[in-house]
């Protein structure tokens, strides 16, 4: 009798079935569709787990992922880290050679505050709509870093929004481009930008991070080890730590901040239907993000001769570098010989830093 009331089996509700379907279509996702298979593979098995009743997983102090958690993403190791890699793996030379893309980036943050003021008035407190605010900039890092800081009870399911925005970008984001484009602004071929020295590439994460920690001293632990992954990858004297940075490093952060956030949505914290709200609120922050960087190119035109694709400026989401490469998709569409990646990661860079710079804000404002 005591084995059998120890059994998990008898203790299953339908919330934690339900759970384990959601776990099941992003394991699917993951495999079938190849939608973020590094992240949604491990947090649909997260969320299984942590729903599967009895088995202490999350329990507070003991549970194995309660300690990846805890110690991942309560302590602020995770998303950090995260960014290192990130750091690592970037150029900025689209950026650099053509400065005027930064303003792309920030103008994709519309959403971002936009939706924040929408989910404050729908009777979300302000640390709650700060966290739902931020999943328009589809970065799921800065994402998880924001809500462990200002809402750790909304961390799952912001997390998960964000990350299968990301993974939806070549569906999300094409009939916006196309609506608010038209053929002629599709085919705009954009000029070369100039050629960036090593040097600048080598001074850039210096500067940046000191301007930006200096203006922004909340953004500190994303912004500081995006640019020293960065200075790890120009300054070409540490290969070995730019390769551990970029791979393996990455690669078991990865596995530990999937299964970390699938393992916070328990089936009690996930069925309510704020949750509903936040996933539809965080499409709508990121469609207007989307927009706001098009519409912005479109008004950069008016003033310049040498024209901007306005299709480059949705790249201005953070989703790198999917966003860059459906920009390139639509652009080849409407002409094939119209090169446009290059030009895109420039404003995708930028929203990476204007997602971090608004995350910050919130931080020092809210907290």
């Amino acid at each position: 009798m005591v084995f059998f009331n120890n059994m998990g089996l008898l203790a299953v509700t339908p919330g934690m079935v339900f759970m384990w379907i959601i776990g099941l279509i992003l394991i699917y996702l993951a495999i079938t569709r190849q939608y973020e298979p590094l992240l949604l593979l491990p947090i649909g098995f997260g969320i299984i787990l942590t729903n599967l009743p009895l088995s202490m997983l999350m329990e507070p102090g003991e549970g194995l992922l309660w300690r990846f958690y805890h110690y991942g993403i309560e302590w602020e190791v995770i998303p950090p880290l995260i960014f290192l890699g990130l750091g690592a793996l970037t150029d900025f030379s689209a950026l650099l050679s053509q400065p005027r893309l930064i303003f792309l980036g920030a103008a994709a943050q519309v959403g971002v505050y936009v939706t924040f003021f929408i989910a404050y008035s729908m009777g979300f407190s302000l640390q709650e709509a700060a966290t739902i605010g931020i999943i328009g900039g589809a970065d799921g890092p800065t994402t998880i870093y924001l809500a462990a800081k200002l809402a750790p009870q909304l961390l799952g399911a912001t997390a998960v929004a964000a990350y299968s925005y990301m993974a939806l970008v070549p569906l999300i984001m094409p009939p916006i481009m196309k609506l608010l484009t038209t053929d002629a602004e599709r085919k705009i071929r954009m000029k070369k930008g100039r050629k960036v020295s090593a040097r600048e590439k080598l001074y850039f994460p210096i500067i940046a991070a000191m301007v930006i920690i200096l203006l922004v001293p909340a953004s500190a632990p994303l912004i500081a080890m995006f640019m020293m992954g960065n200075l790890f990858r120009e300054s070409k004297v540490v290969e070995r730590l730019n390769e551990t940075a970029q791979n393996s490093l990455m690669n078991i952060v990865t596995i530990f901040l999937g299964v970390s956030i699938g393992a916070t949505m328990n089936a009690e914290v996930f069925l309510r239907k704020e949750v509903i709200f936040i996933f539809f609120l965080g499409l709508f922050a990121f469609m207007i993000s989307t927009a706001s960087g098009i519409l912005l190119a479109k008004f950069m035109n008016l003033f310049t001769s040498n024209k901007i694709n306005p299709l480059v400026g949705a790249a201005g989401v953070s989703a790198v570098p999917m966003a860059a490469r459906v920009v390139q998709k639509v652009g080849a569409a409407a002409d094939k010989r119209n090169y446009l990646l290059m030009f895109a990661m420039g404003p995708n860079i930028a929203g990476v830093i204007g997602t971090v710079i608004a995350a910050g804000i919130f931080i020092s404002i809210l907290k």
